[in-house]
């Protein structure tokens, strides 16, 4: 059984994916945690090759060289080629960075560009829903104002109303105000004669008695 496990641990595990490689990999690192990862570092820039100012003995590869001097022609030739694709290598390099800020600064103007018309309906969206709002409360104004509308006017006619009925009360209560003045008038004048009558009795009366004692005495 041993035998078996220790087999099937060693058999090696083949990473058929992108997606398991990397799998692996952390497994890998996470089986010994303190070891310390090394992160290589980047490359640094080539420098560019240095190029002979001035070439004094300027040779070919043609017939009558000596020998001796095709050695140094071939280093010269291959230094120049170095140099050449160095500039090319440089030039494509540079061309590739313009189009990749090219690309990004396209990019960006097209995102700017989706944003802006994402707010634009946002903004619209937003803006009819606050149409909706104010011509709803504008609706809910009219309706209140209309209900007050009817109401004073109701107000209004009862008041009219009150009013006829108080100014009917009050010719009724002048007129019958009137009508009590009279009576007052009248009683007044009933009692002045009731009150001259009773003067003018106790006159008579007192002249009857002063003629009766009169009689009386023989006068």
């Amino acid at each position: 059984m041993s035998t078996s496990k220790e087999k099937d641990e060693e058999k090696p595990v083949v990473a058929k994916t992108a997606v398991d490689l990397q799998r692996l990999k952390l497994v890998k690192l996470m089986k010994n945690i303190d070891k310390p990862i090394i992160l290589p570092e980047r490359p640094k820039a080539k420098n560019t090759p240095s190029v002979p100012e001035f070439v004094r003995n300027v040779m070919g590869s043609s017939a009558g060289a000596g020998s001796g001097e095709f050695h140094v022609y071939r280093h010269l030739r291959r230094k120049e080629y170095a140099r050449q694709k160095f500039i090319q290598e440089k030039a494509h390099k540079e061309l590739l960075d313009v189009e990749y800020h090219q690309k990004l600064e396209k990019n960006k103007k097209l995102a700017e560009e989706a944003t802006a018309k994402k707010r634009a309906k946002r903004l619209k969206k937003k803006q009819g829903r606050r149409q909706k709002k104010q011509v709803k409360t504008t609706k809910e104004d009219n309706t209140v104002a209309s209900e007050g509308n009817s109401e004073d006017d109701s107000s209004d006619e009862n008041e009219e109303t009150r009013i006829a009925e108080t100014s009917k009360e009050y010719k009724n209560n002048k007129g019958n105000i009137q009508n009590c003045l009279e009576d007052m008038s009248t009683v007044e004048d009933e009692l002045k004669v009731t009150n001259e009558s009773q003067e003018i009795i106790p006159k008579i009366s007192v002249k009857v008695t002063s003629k009766n004692s009169q009689c009386e005495n023989g006068t």
